[in-house]
């Protein structure tokens, strides 16, 4: 019999408004994981492991001692959302996708909203992702943003919060549909006892996205990734085997009068979309980094002549830069005027004085964050760090404040895992991902990533992190 852990003072559990009282959407699961013996959550996690590593699912670590490759920690106790809850965060993803992307194709063309003076002007055109030469360039739907990943998480109050945007090359939804398979194959029976949305048409989501992102009645689609050593390497071929479409390497394609073209043992053939997992940086060695090995020469051309499609589109990381995520509530104002329907966490830029001399002040007590960071690297979280370290951020600080941002060290909601004593809870986030075609759709749920240290708040995988499957319970089922 499983036996439930303490609750964390002061949190949010997804699971349980009490030790052992399940919250009422957990109810049918938690009846029957009191009748599982840990002996056979043992040696289902022992085939889960042998499993994951049969088909390849590991995360490359750039740096680490022990190899290049791992797995990622994967926990059976699932993160399940009522009906009720995915209809209230769907039309608030939607939302602020759509603004985003609204956002994206005024600040490249008439700039309304900087005139406007609603999001200050240095902080777009002086951005670091922000590219000039997408000025004026009409794109199919007007979508900049084809594909976006956004991290939502719960704070102790239990409300949602989006904690930050990815629209340049989001990753992990490989993880959430293969996530889902090894559920349903470690345990069929909790799949005939709850009704739970499926995630497995994701692909066929995608793909039917990127056909209707040209106007090509049968077009072309390649996934273009940097490589086998690359972090994300395994969602790349993941997808681009689930979509049937050709996974290709910047050497296999090559651009002739303004077309770009792949490679084929039957002579060059036409692409028309590029699903593309490589940086802006990296795509163009005439137009971008000179010393690029990874991209196409000549991408840039056939891309403003409208004769391929990338996705996303180059430029989109302006939008999701931190220094411009406290703009996105009045995005959705000025664009849809509407008011955000999910909250964002406050936000102190710290490239303004007053907001410098608070997080200055209240270092010990904050999250301070790189605008260009990613994967958990870069940022400071006060309450958990050494003076020494304190120490060094505020000379960084005060050295470089318009790098940085800062937040209030939020709770982080927890769910629980499966560990020696039993079940025990750690803080998790959600990372629905939200496709941009012809119309706005998302799949029910996302990717649950996990950190698997006792009391960390950080979830990332290339720190860690871990991974659940995320249920979002139809109409009806409880």
């Amino acid at each position: 019999m499983i036996k439930a852990g303490s609750l964390p003072p002061g949190g949010y559990d997804e699971m349980f408004s009490a030790p052992g009282a399940a919250q009422p959407h957990y109810a049918a699961y938690w009846r029957w994981l009191e009748g599982v013996s840990m002996d056979t959550v043992e040696r289902k996690r022992k085939e889960a492991d042998l499993l994951f590593h049969r088909v390849g699912i590991t995360f490359n670590v750039y740096g680490a001692e022990e190899g290049t490759e791992r797995l990622i920690p994967f926990d059976s106790v699932p993160r399940i959302i009522p009906a009720s809850e995915w209809t209230l965060l769907e039309r608030g993803l939607l939302q602020r996708v759509r603004a985003m992307n609204l956002f994206l194709h005024d600040i490249y063309h008439e700039q309304e909203i900087l005139r406007a003076g609603r999001v200050p002007a240095d902080q777009v055109l002086a951005n670091a992702h922000y590219q000039p030469c997408m000025q004026g360039i009409d794109l199919p739907n007007e979508v900049y943003a084809h594909i976006a990943g956004v991290d939502l998480i719960r704070n102790s109050d239990g409300d949602y919060y989006v904690l930050e945007d990815n629209l340049r090359t989001p990753s992990g939804v490989s993880y959430m549909i293969e996530n889902r398979r090894m559920m349903m194959r470690l345990y069929p029976e909790l799949f005939a006892r709850h009704r739970v949305a499926p995630v497995d048409h994701y692909p066929a989501l995608l793909h039917e996205m990127l056909e209707q992102s040209c106007h090509v009645t049968h077009p072309c689609v390649v996934l273009l990734t940097p490589g086998r050593y690359n972090s994300a390497y395994f969602e790349h071929a993941f997808l681009a085997r689930q979509m049937g479409i050709e996974l290709v390497e910047g050497a296999d394609l090559f651009t002739r009068n303004g077309i770009v073209y792949m490679r084929t043992t039957a002579g060059p053939q036409q692409v028309d979309v590029i699903y593309r997992r490589i940086d802006d940086d990296f795509l163009d060695p005439l137009a971008f980094n000179p010393d690029s090995m990874l991209g196409v020469p000549g991408l840039l051309s056939a891309y403003r002549e409208g004769n391929v499609v990338l996705a996303n589109a180059i430029g989109t990381g302006v939008a999701d830069d931190k220094s411009i995520y406290p703009y996105v509530p009045d995005m959705i104002r000025f664009y849809l005027d509407e008011e955000p329907i999910l909250k964002n966490v406050p936000t102190w830029l710290c490239r303004n004085p007053d907001d410098l001399n608070h997080v200055l002040a209240n270092l010990d007590e904050l999250v301070v964050k790189e605008v260009h960071g990613a994967g958990g690297y870069g940022m400071l979280i006060g309450p958990a760090s050494t003076r020494e370290q304190i120490a060094r951020f505020r000379e960084q600080l005060l050295a470089t404040p318009e790098n940085y941002i800062a937040q209030p060290t939020l709770s982080l909601s927890t769910c629980p895992v499966f560990v020696e004593q039993g079940i025990a809870p750690r803080h998790v986030d959600l990372r629905p991902f939200v496709l941009s075609g012809r119309e706005v759709r998302l799949v029910p749920g996302g990717l649950t990533r996990v950190a698997m240290k006792e009391g960390s708040l950080v979830v990332n995988s290339s720190q860690g992190g871990g991974t659940k499957d995320t249920w979002v319970l139809e109409d009806g089922a409880c």
